[in-house]
């Protein structure tokens, strides 16, 4: 008996702010959601390791062009550290290497974490996905084999302790890209001379972007195709820390055609590119000579009637 064939996949354009469950890795989300939305066209941000949940911006379609802008950006981490127990992946699933006794105050622990406050050299961990002769630290690490690691030159902009008890706390981190909050536990707990790891880890911001309005997967799945639509918000959710260039419509047909506009901008700037009734058309970029020319447009139905 033949099985019945899965309707084509649909043309879907937009980002779906995902809250990630614990569990799952970032493709396997990916997929999910794609599957629900039964899109043709789907890519993340970024990783978020399966232990770790909060948000993942999801890109469908014409989104997708700009899934890298947020590759570079900061990120929030609400963080739960264990203290007195190290392991050899510096989080809760990896094999206990230490234990010891926990005899710090609350002001200790605060003291120690103005100390990480700022820009710093940190070691990668060998759980991790950085490559070492195109092969993954942690097929190294699960070998038993460690690796000499460059340190890399990150940014803690803030650490705000948000509770305390004894053995455990939670932190909010502040931090650039490449951070590795496990490393930064582990460093923490080091530094209080009992050693600890990171229990649990919950991301909250990525660039401008926030928890705020953030589904989650399970939310996702019950509503129906037409709602799940509805949560997807539109591909310059991407880019909105770009300045913003309102384009006549003489502007927005050369554009469309890929050709520059004058713009009184500063030389090396890129720019969000609306039309003139406020449809976003993609990205450009200042050219020392004053033009504002195209660099990644949208390819849509409005767009493409616009050019005609």
């Amino acid at each position: 008996m033949n099985k019945p064939r899965r309707a084509p996949r649909r043309p879907v354009d937009g980002v779906l702010l995902l809250d990630k469950p614990i569990g799952f890795t970032s493709n396997a989300a990916l997929q999910k959601a794609r599957w629900l939305l039964n899109a043709a066209k789907a890519g993340h941000t970024g990783t978020l390791d399966p232990l770790a949940t909060g948000l993942l911006p999801l890109c469908f379609g014409e989104a997708t062009k700009f899934s890298s802008e947020l590759l570079d950006a900061d990120k929030a981490y609400r963080a739960t550290l264990r203290f007195g127990v190290t392991t050899d992946t510096a989080d809760a699933e990896g094999t206990v290497l230490e234990t010891r006794p926990v005899s710090f105050s609350e002001a200790d622990l605060c003291q120690v974490l103005t100390r990480f406050v700022g820009e710093q050299d940190q070691v990668p961990p060998m759980y991790s996905a950085l490559k070492r002769d195109g092969k993954p630290l942690y097929e190294y690490a699960r070998q038993g084999i460690e690796v000499e690691r460059k340190a890399r030159r990150i940014r803690i902009d803030a650490l705000t302790l948000v509770s305390f008890a004894g053995e455990e706390a939670i932190i909010d981190v502040d931090c650039s890209k490449g951070t590795y909050v496990r490393t930064l536990a582990a460093d923490i707990g080091e530094v209080l001379g009992c050693g600890a790891h990171l229990a649990a880890l919950r991301r909250t911001r990525i660039g401008r972007l926030t928890l705020e309005g953030a589904v989650a997967l399970d939310a996702f799945e019950a509503a129906s195709l037409e709602a799940r639509d509805g949560l997807l918000a539109a591909a310059d959710a991407l880019v909105s820390d770009l300045p913003r260039a309102d384009l006549t419509e003489a502007e927005t047909v050369r554009v469309l055609h890929g050709q520059g506009v004058r713009w009184n901008a500063g030389a090396g700037e890129r720019w969000r590119y609306y039309s003139v009734d406020n449809v976003f058309l993609g990205l450009g970029e200042m050219s020392p000579d004053g033009w504002l020319n195209p660099r990644r447009l949208v390819a849509s139905r409005e767009n493409e009637q616009k050019s005609e």
